[in-house]
This record gives structure tokens, sequence and C-alpha cells, in this order.
């Protein structure tokens, strides 16, 4: 399986021992540390809530109720996974118990404009605004599972870690996702015909 690189993938082994260092520090109590944590995976937890929602104030919440659970579970980190992981599944809980939750209004996922007619996608700008307009499609346990797995670079284990679940459910929501898209994705391009 090919994953699609930018700036926004998972960090090296080296960055994952600095950021179980900083862990160490904020278990101890250390604020700095978790403000420099914080700023360090602000854009990637941003760009993953947002497949959830476009409403920034959710996102942001979602973000600081994150960071919380790192102030206060620091010392639980045992290092069975990439601290990168861990603050994921944190990030992933977090925004399933606020759809849950009385702030549910906040977390629709619906489009901006509501409009998910595009024209067929020629430029890399067109073709990922038409990728994000059919993954907002799909329900979203799917679309953070591709999210994980495309945009940010985590193996199967990992996102089953972060979404705490199977293998075997990850494979599956990614193969649905995919024929999702696959039935999608030409409507929203214009590709197809009308059928009349």
């Amino acid at each position: 399986m090919t994953l699609i690189s930018n700036n926004l993938t998972r960090q090296p082994e080296q960055a994952d021992n600095d950021d179980v260092g900083s862990l160490r520090c904020i278990a101890a109590g250390d604020r700095q540390s978790l403000s420099a944590l914080y700023l360090k995976y602000h854009r990637r937890l941003s760009r993953f809530l947002g497949r959830v929602t476009y409403c920034e104030e959710a996102i942001e919440e979602a973000i600081n109720d994150t960071f919380l659970v790192v102030w206060q579970k620091a010392r639980e980190f045992r290092g069975e996974a990439l601290v990168s992981t861990w603050i994921m599944g944190i990030a992933y809980r977090t925004a399933l118990k606020s759809l849950r939750g009385t702030r549910q209004a906040l977390w629709e996922n619906s489009a901006p404009g509501g409009d998910l007619s595009v024209t067929c996608p020629f430029d890399d700008h067109e073709v990922l605004d038409w990728v994000a307009k059919g993954l907002v499609l799909l329900p979203i346990d799917q679309r953070l599972t591709l999210e994980l797995a495309y945009w940010m670079g985590y193996s199967l284990e990992e996102i089953a870690e972060i979404m705490e679940c199977p293998v075997s459910t990850i494979k599956a929501r990614m193969f649905r996702a995919r024929v999702t898209l696959r039935g999608t994705l030409p409507k929203l391009g214009g590709l197809l015909e009308k059928k009349h």
C-alpha cells in the first residue's frame, strides 16, 4: 500500500525519544514541557480533528481536552507505543466523547457551503479538494482510519491501537471506505454521465 507523504507524517524514532523525555518532565509537573509538546502536536491534531468537524471551536476544545489528559496521565505512559500514537489515541477518544456529549452540534460533519459538486479534477489542488469532499461523505470511523493511514502515515497496528480495536476492524473500515470512494469520487468529479 502506497502512503501519501507530506509534512504531517509521523516523526522519526529520535523525535519520539525526545517526546518520551517531555512526558517524563510533564509527569514531574513541568508546564513548559507540556507547552512545548502542545505546540509540537497542535498542527497535526488540528488536521486530524478537522476530518471530524470544520468547527474551529470544537477542534481547539478537543486539542485542549487532549492535552489536559496528557497532563493528567503522563505518569501512566509505559512506552508500549510511540508517544505520537498515544496522543493521537487520546485525541480520537476525546473527539468521540465530545460527539456523544452535549456538544454534538459543534461536530456536525457537513462540508463548508454544503455544495459537494466539483468540477473534474486536473491539478493537485483540485484533486485534494475532490478527495476531501469524498471523505466528508464517509462515516467518521472510516474517514479517520484513512486519514491516519494515508495522510499521517500510521501503520495498521498503530491505527488499531489509536482506535482501540482489532487490526481486522481497521482493514474492514479501509476496505469499505475504498469501495464507497470508488463509487462516489467519479460522481463528485463529474466523470460519470448521469443515466436517464
